[in-house]
C-alpha cells in the first residue's frame, strides 16, 4: 500500500507525482490548467463519485510530472467524500492512486490564515511541500504586501509566487518541484497531555498499519478529532481511540479545540510576520467589491439582476448560435452530397444518409449552442458572480427545504445532472442532500438544449418581444427557449417544497459561505473548460447517438415494402409498429407515434430525440438534405394521413418541450442516483414522480391551449 520513500531531490527520475491541494476558490483549477494545458484526464475514483483529474507536463530538466488535482477542501479531517479522498491520497493508502512525491499547496494570499490551516495539516503528513502563492496582486490592491521570502523562512518550505492566468511564476514553480527539500516537523504547539495522546495512537498506527511516522501522526490527530478512519477499522483501534478520548476527558482536555486553536495560532504568527500594510487609505479593491455587492446582493434588485443575466445568457445562446449552427448544417449537407457521389444506391447509402448524417449529423448541428452554454457557465463562475448567486438564492431555497450549498449542484445540472448529483456530497444534512438529488434532473441540462432549439426555431414565430430602437434584445423564440429553463427551476423549487413538508420533513439548514472577490476571468481556463465539456458532447454524438441512429434507421427501414409509399412503409416498419403501441399513452398530450418513439429512445440520452427525428424524417424523405433547418421544415410539413391536419403546431412544440423539462429521460442519471443513495428505492421513486409530473403538466398545457384556440393545425 505504500509508495517508495520520498527523496530530497528527484532529478533524473522518470516521473514525479505531485498533488495539487488547496481551498476552494484559491486559484487551484487555473494553476492546474496552466500547467497541464490539454494534457488532462477526467474521471471518478473507483467506488465513489468523486471527480479525479490528472494532467501531465514536463519539467525544465526533461522529467515528466504527473499532476493529481485533488478536490478543493478546507480541512484534511474529512466531513465529505472529497476530503476523505484527499487525505487517503496524501497518506498513500489508496491502491488506485500513487502516494505523491511532492505536494503543491495552492495558498490564497488574500485569505492567508485560513489557507495555512490546511497547510499545517499537509505538513503533518511528512510529504515534501511547495507553496504556490496566488492572489498576491489582489492583496496589493487592498493595500497590503506579503514578503514571500519571510513566509518561506517561517514555513520551512519553498514558496513560489504565481499568477497562473498570465503564466507568471510557473517556470520557477516547476524548477522547485525537482528539489523541494524535506518538510519541517509539525510547528503548532500543544500541551504535553495532547502530545502524549497523539504519540500513543501514532505508535500503534505505525506498528499495526505500517504507516510512516509522519503519516501515522497526521492520521492519529484526525482520528482523535473525528472517528472517520481512512484505514480498515479494527476492534483494537476503536478501543484505543475510545480509551484515549476518555483519558483526555478525565483530564478536562478538549482535544479538538486545543488542536484547532494551536493550528490557527501557528498560522496567525506566520501571517503577522510576513504581512505588512503598504497604504493607510481605503482599500480600493474592497470598496469596489462592496459597491458591486450593494446591487448584486440587494434583496430586490439582486434577484432582478440574476434573472436578467440568465435571460440574457439564454437569449444569446439562442440568437448567436444560429449562424454557426447553420454553418455546421451546411458542412453536414456537403458531406452528404459527396457521399451521394461515392456510395452506390442501396441500403449502405441510405444508412449513411438517414442514419449517420440524419441522426448524428443533425445533433452535431447544435454544437455551437452547447459551446456557448458552457462558455457562459465558466465565465460566471470565474468572475465570482456565481458564488453571489448561490448566496442570494439561499434566501429562496431555505424556505423550500434546500441547503444553500444546493445551488452549486443545481447550477451544475444546467450542464449535466450527473455531476450536479455528484456535487451534492458537499451537503452535510442528509435530507437536504436527498431533496437536492431528487430535483437536480429538473434543471434543464445541455442534453435538452437540442430539443428546445429544434422546437423553438422551427415552430415558434420569429417575433420581436423587446428592444431598444432598431435593436432587438428579446425575440419570441428566445423568450420561449429561456422560459423552459426557468420552468425547470420553478418545478425544482416547488417539488423541493413538497418533499420538505412530506417525505423528507426537517429543519431548513443554515448556510455559511465565503464570497470570493470579483476578478477578471482567466480566459484560458474558461475556454479549456468549455472545450472539455463540449468534447464530451461530441464523443457522445460519435458513440451513443451514432449507435442509436443506426438502430433507429434499421427499425424504420425494415421490413422492406418496395411498392408502398414512404409514409406507409414507415408506418409498417418495426419502428412504426412499436410506435403504434406507445401512441395511445401519449396521444392525449398531442403527440403522435413518431414523437412517442423519440421520447422512448431518448431515455438513453435526451438529445437522442433529435437524432431519432432526424433519422425517421430522412427515411421518410431520403432525398432531402439533413440539418436543423431542413428537419424542422420536414416536421412542419408532416401531415396526419387520416385527418389531413399538421402533426406539429406551436402548441404541440411547447407541450413537447415542457414534457422534456419535467421528465426523467436519462438512464445514466438513474444509475448515478442509485449509486449516490445506495439502493433502488429513490431512483425508482424519482423516475415515477418525474414521469407522472411531466405527463400531467403537459396534458394540462395541451388541453388548455386547445380550449383557448391555440391548437390550430
Amino acid at each position: 500500500m505504500q509508495a517508495s520513500s520520498n527523496l530530497a531531490g528527484f532529478t533524473g527520475t522518470r516521473e514525479i507525482v505531485a498533488a495539487l491541494v488547496g481551498n476552494p476558490n484559491c486559484g487551484k483549477t487555473t494553476l492546474f490548467n496552466a500547467l497541464t494545458g490539454m494534457r488532462q484526464r477526467v474521471g471518478n475514483y473507483p467506488g465513489v463519485t468523486v471527480e479525479r483529474k490528472e494532467g501531465k507536463t514536463t519539467l525544465p530538466d526533461g522529467t515528466n510530472l504527473r499532476l493529481l488535482d485533488l478536490p478543493g477542501l478546507y480541512s484534511l479531517t474529512p466531513h465529505s467524500p472529497d476530503e476523505a479522498i484527499a487525505r487517503e491520497v496524501l497518506l498513500g493508502i489508496r491502491s488506485d492512486s500513487p502516494r505523491p512525491d511532492v505536494v503543491i499547496n495552492v495558498v490564497d494570499a488574500t485569505n492567508l490564515e485560513r489557507n495555512l490551516y490546511v497547510t499545517s495539516q499537509i505538513l503533518d503528513t511528512g510529504l515534501p511541500v511547495i507553496i504556490a502563492l496566488t492572489m498576491t496582486d489582489m492583496l496589493e490592491k487592498q493595500g497590503t504586501s506579503l514578503d514571500a521570502a519571510v513566509l518561506e523562512r517561517d514555513l520551512g518550505v519553498p514558496v513560489c509566487v504565481v499568477v497562473a492566468s498570465k503564466g507568471e511564476g510557473l517556470v520557477e514553480l516547476l524548477e522547485r518541484v525537482t528539489s523541494p527539500g524535506n518538510p519541517p516537523p509539525p510547528a503548532w504547539q500543544v500541551t504535553d497531555a495532547v502530545r502524549q495522546a497523539i504519540s500513543e495512537l501514532q505508535q500503534y498506527l505505525q506498528q499495526r498499519h505500517e504507516l510512516r511516522e509522519r503519516a501515522a501522526f497526521a492520521e492519529a490527530v484526525s482520528l482523535l478529532i473525528q472517528d472517520n478512519s481512512a484505514l480498515t477499522s479494527t476492534p483494537q483501534l476503536e478501543k484505543l481511540i475510545a480509551a484515549t478520548r476518555d483519558r483526555l476527558a478525565a483530564a478536562d482536555v478538549d482535544f479538538v479545540t486545543r488542536v484547532i486553536e494551536a493550528r490557527y495560532a501557528w498560522a496567525s504568527r506566520i501571517v503577522t510576520s510576513s504581512k505588512s500594510k503598504t497604504s493607510s487609505t481605503a482599500l480600493p479593491e474592497a470598496s469596489t467589491t462592496e459597491r458591486i455587492d450593494r446591487l448584486v446582493m440587494h434583496p430586490f434588485w439582486g434577484y432582478v439582476l440574476f434573472f436578467a443575466v440568465m435571460a440574457f445568457v439564454f437569449q444569446v445562446i439562442f440568437s448567436l448560435g444560429q449562424g454557426p449552427a447553420t454553418a455546421v448544417q451546411s458542412g453536414v449537407a456537403a458531406v452528404g452530397s459527396i457521399a451521394a457521389k461515392i456510395l452506390p444506391s442501396g441500403d449502405l447509402r441510405q444508412l449513411f444518409d438517414a442514419g449517420v448524417l440524419g441522426g448524428m449529423g443533425t445533433t452535431l448541428s447544435f454544437l455551437p449552442q452547447i459551446l456557448l452554454l458552457f462558455f457562459f457557465i465558466g465565465l460566471l463562475e470565474d468572475t465570482g458572480y456565481m458564488a453571489r448567486a448561490a448566496f442570494l438564492m439561499d434566501r429562496i431555497m431555505s424556505r423550500v427545504g434546500l441547503h444553500g450549498k444546493s445551488f452549486i449542484p443545481l447550477l451544475s445540472s444546467f450542464a449535466c445532472a450527473i455531476p450536479g448529483i455528484m456535487a451534492t456530497r458537499t451537503i452535510g444534512d442528509r435530507k437536504a442532500r436527498l431533496i437536492t438529488i431528487l430535483i437536480a434532473p429538473l434543471m434543464s441540462c445541455s442534453a435538452r438544449l437540442p430539443v428546445y432549439l429544434l422546437m423553438t426555431s422551427a415552430f415558434i414565430p420569429d417575433r420581436r418581444v423587446f428592444g431598444i430602437g432598431p435593436v432587438t434584445l428579446l425575440t419570441l423564440p428566445g423568450v420561449t427557449f429561456t422560459a423552459m429553463y426557468f420552468l425547470g427551476m420553478a418545478a425544482a423549487f416547488l417539488m423541493a417544497w413538497a418533499f420538505h413538508r412530506t417525505l423528507l420533513k426537517g429543519v431548513s439548514p443554515s448556510f455559511l459561505m465565503e464570497l470570493p472577490p470579483y476578478r477578471l476571468p482567466a480566459w484560458k481556463t474558461v475556454v479549456m473548460q468549455m472545450l472539455e465539456r463540449s468534447w464530451l458532447f461530441i464523443r457522445r454524438a460519435g458513440t451513443v447517438i451514432l449507435s442509436i441512429s443506426v438502430v433507429i434507421w434499421f427499425l424504420s427501414s425494415y421490413p422492406k415494402m418496395p411498392n408502398a409509399a414512404p409514409q406507409k412503409a414507415l408506418t409498417g416498419s418495426y419502428l412504426g409498429q412499436t410506435g403504434q403501441i406507445i401512441a395511445p399513452v401519449l396521444r392525449p398530450l398531442g403527440f403522435n407515434w413518431k414523437m412517442g418513439v423519440g421520447i422512448a429512445s431518448s431515455f438513453i440520452a435526451r438529445e437522442v430525440f433529435v437524432s431519432t427525428m432526424g433519422t425517421i424524417y430522412n427515411v421518410d424523405s431520403p432525398d432531402s438534405r439533413v440539418g436543423q433547418a431542413s428537419l424542422g421544415k420536414r416536421m412542419k410539413e408532416d401531415v396526419n394521413p387520416r385527418t389531413g391536419q399538421r402533426v406539429f403546431t406551436p402548441l404541440v412544440a411547447v407541450t413537447l418541450m415542457v414534457y422534456y423539462v419535467l421528465a426523467m429521460q436519462c438512464i445514466s442519471t438513474v444509475a448515478v442516483v442509485r449509486r449516490e443513495t445506495n439502493g433502488w428505492k429513490w431512483p425508482i421513486f424519482q423516475l415515477v414522480y418525474m414521469t407522472a409530473l411531466a405527463w400531467i403538466v403537459s396534458f394540462i398545457i395541451y388541453h388548455t391551449g386547445l380550449a383557448l384556440g391555440w391548437g390550430v393545425r
